[in-house]
């Protein structure tokens, strides 16, 4: 007997796969990979499935259909730009389009009833399980005994009375669980999903707003400072220099570069967009802003098309703060 089991490395997911190990069937764990899944987390995250059920996870892209839901959530979006139930929708029909690819019978979630107010409330989990082709063969292990009987169930694969009933938010019961299944390494929840992030969920929106949705841009929004300079333009400046090195990695033919001359401690900056001379000479201000002066007035810029290759030098004054914050999404 085999089932598909939906994991991340939080400890919810991670408990639900364990419990139906331990009733004797063999899962395939699914880890969906999203845009928004912290880029440098991800190794981390399959490491840590890995040494809780020493089983290898199969990586599923769903990174180019999660842009469309963002265009237009038919379920609308959470707090921020979260839309739970249509990402749930859509990781449900992934997992049932590979059931038989594995000869799985069914599915296995750590969704407890009650703990996220959008996605998790009994009428959201049956819309999610009809829309997606799974209803009744999803199993919740971990509230499983306040739900309708799965498939599993009614064939008797799985014994309800080893099958929990947590509800809400609080932690403690899984905490307690994850030690007598010595479940030790996971993720927090606040490791999750950056669209639950107020900061990141503002930078999208604006994003989707001039209409510039893409993987490689999404990519960009997730470090540095951000502008928008003109209606089609925006300048990205680095933060630290780690960041510095992930803009670089992300640059494209027909961007910009921008970054102090030598003898200038200072960041990176990325223009992407169409740029002419004033737009050139406002995004050398703005990285000037954050070059470190000592008492200087003006600072030296270098700058370039990267398909140009050609390095040219601006002097300039840094802006005023008063127009920084006018320009910084």
């Amino acid at each position: 007997m085999k089932a598909v089991s939906l994991v991340s490395a939080g400890l919810d997911s991670l408990l639900a796969a364990r419990i139906i190990q331990n009733e004797g069937i063999k899962i395939i764990p699914l880890f969906f990979k999203t845009p928004f899944n912290p880029k440098d987390k991800l190794d981390k995250q399959l490491e840590i499935i890995y040494q809780n059920l020493r089983i290898k996870p199969e990586v599923v892209s769903i990174e180019e259909d999660f842009l469309e839901i963002l265009k237009k959530p038919c379920y609308g979006f959470g707090q921020n730009m979260n839309p739970c139930i249509d990402c749930k929708i859509l990781m449900f029909t992934k997992a049932k389009a590979l059931m038989s690819n594995f000869g799985a019978e069914f599915v296995i979630t750590g969704e407890v009833l009650g703990q996220r107010p959008m996605s998790q409330n009994r009428q959201a989990l049956k819309t999610i399980e009809k829309k997606s082709g799974l209803k009744g063969l999803v199993l919740r292990p971990l509230s499983a005994k306040l739900l309708p009987p799965a498939l599993p169930e009614n064939k008797g694969w799985i014994k309800k009375e080893n099958l929990f009933a947590f509800y809400g938010r609080s932690r403690k019961p899984q905490l307690g669980l994850a030690k007598q299944l010595r479940i030790n390494n996971y993720l927090t929840p606040a490791g999750g999903c950056l669209l639950t992030d107020p900061g990141f969920a503002k930078r999208l929106k604006e994003l989707i707003l001039h209409q510039e949705l893409s993987l490689d841009n999404i990519e960009l929004l997730k470090v540095g400072r951000h502008f928008r300079i003109f209606k089609d333009t925006k300048l990205i400046v680095g933060r630290n220099e780690k960041e510095n090195n992930i803009i670089l990695d992300l640059v494209r033919k027909d961007d910009h570069l921008f970054s102090p001359s030598q003898g200038i401690r200072g960041p990176v900056a990325l223009g992407r967009g169409s740029f002419n001379e004033g737009l050139i000479e406002l995004s050398c201000r703005i990285i000037c802003r954050y070059f470190d002066l000592d008492s200087k007035t003006k600072g030296r810029v270098v700058y370039k098309r990267v398909l140009d290759k050609k390095e040219k030098i601006k002097e300039v004054t840094p802006i005023d703060e008063d127009t920084l914050l006018t320009l910084r999404i």
